[in-house]
């Protein structure tokens, strides 16, 4: 594990800019489609993505953005569920 968060440390900015632009993404894809939209699909994205933000605000002790992006990771998962119909 101590070498994978080496690596992201090392690339973190990137990682942080591919999890808000998978986070545009997914909210984007719900405005566009409404609906029509794969709701599976988007949550999956959002909580991979929530997933992401959360590591690198661990990483660098940033405790309001951990706080944020765990909240959404809960929230994805939720989602995701409730897209298979698992919970109501």
């Amino acid at each position: 594990m101590a070498a994978i968060n080496v690596f992201v440390r090392r690339y973190i900015r990137s990682f942080e800019m591919i999890g808000v632009l998978m986070r545009i993404f997914s909210f984007s894809l719900v405005s566009w489609l409404g609906p029509e939209s794969p709701f599976l699909f988007i949550w999956s994205v959002n909580t991979v993505d929530a997933i992401v933000l959360s590591w690198c605000s661990i990483l660098k002790q940033d405790h309001a953005y951990t706080l944020l992006n765990v909240f959404w990771v809960m929230v994805g998962i939720v989602g995701v569920l409730r897209a298979e119909n698992l919970i109501h």
